[in-house]
């Protein structure tokens, strides 16, 4: 057969984190549980957000698409994980790995850009207050938001349609535990320069250049907050920052540490590890990051949930 053609039926191993039969039982426990509460604690956030008219904000907006794209992003590579988990079988078509590649270069994408709004959003808000209804109007938001959508469904699609010019040989193993882009690459019998190319550029554009508008943001904001002259005003500044700029740093220090070290195979174990932290904890801490930390998140959830306990 040609490689050429093989692509239409050629399918891939997922490695995963373990072949040893005893530790699958656990493997399929702990990323079950973390499915679970990551999808739970996601939609939750989205549901106060939505039924309290007091966080109709931009940055309650921001948010529950947030937790939208995050129980996406999730759900695109553990549930595969789970099913050849239980089944014993770590296969996976060759549709279904560019079908997963897509889902999850999109929702990668919205996460990267919604996180730089957030940025934005507190920006405005701390250094720019009378002019932060003007600015942060319902219309830019909903902008902002469409314009993450089109650029993540650009982009996946454009790299999704060179992988299918792409033949592949006789290495049908992924050493990961989803189809990640750069791993299937290297399986690759056919020039992927372009391939290639196009990761790193938009690694670039997606990665390193909203992290720099995200940290001139930050580097604004806390001069503006230091020239604030009470310490209760500093420190409520403060707070209404520490949470995303946590999600930021655990999603942006693993993601940006995978893509830079993609081509290096033997930390594949390295670069698991510090895949399930931007792909499966992350989405599953920012609920927990975002409600302990802001108390409207609290009364909203504890209305919610029907709770009465006193917020602090």
């Amino acid at each position: 057969m040609e490689p050429g053609n093989q692509t239409s039926i050629l399918g891939f191993l997922l490695l995963g984190f373990s072949q040893d039969s005893k530790h699958q039982p656990l493997l399929f426990g702990l990323f079950l549980l973390m499915l679970v509460v990551t999808v739970l604690g996601n939609l939750l956030i989205i549901l106060a957000i939505g039924s309290h008219a007091r966080l109709h904000t931009p940055m309650y907006f921001f948010l529950s698409n947030l937790s939208l794209a995050d129980i996406c992003f999730i759900s695109t590579t553990i549930p595969k994980m789970l099913q050849n988990i239980k089944t014993q079988s770590y296969s996976i078509t060759f549709a279904g790995c560019i079908t997963q590649m897509y889902f999850f270069m999109v929702f990668g994408g919205m996460d990267t850009l919604l996180l730089t709004w957030m940025a934005y959003d507190r920006f405005v808000a701390i250094c720019h207050p009378l002019h932060y209804p003007v600015i942060m109007n319902p219309h830019l938001c909903g902008l902002l938001v469409l314009v993450s959508w089109c650029i993540s469904l650009s982009y996946a699609l454009i790299q999704t349609l060179l992988m299918l010019r792409l033949s592949f040989c006789t290495r049908w193993v992924v050493a990961h535990f989803y189809c990640e882009l750069a791993q299937v690459l290297v399986l690759a019998c056919s020039d992927t320069f372009i391939n290639y190319t196009l990761l790193y550029v938009v690694t670039a554009l997606l990665g390193f250049v909203p992290l720099s508008g995200i940290l001139f943001s930050y580097t604004r904001i806390v001069s503006s907050i230091l020239k604030i002259p009470s310490t209760g005003g500093r420190y409520k500044a403060f707070s209404t920052c520490g949470s995303h700029l946590t999600v930021v740093s655990l999603f942006y220090g693993t993601g940006l540490g995978v893509y830079l070290s993609s081509n290096a195979s033997s930390s594949s174990w390295k670069g698991m590890v510090a895949s399930v932290m931007y792909t499966v904890v992350t989405p599953m801490l920012n609920p927990f990051i975002y409600s302990l930390r802001n108390r409207d998140i609290k009364r909203a959830l504890q209305s919610l949930l029907g709770f009465t306990l006193h917020v602090q």
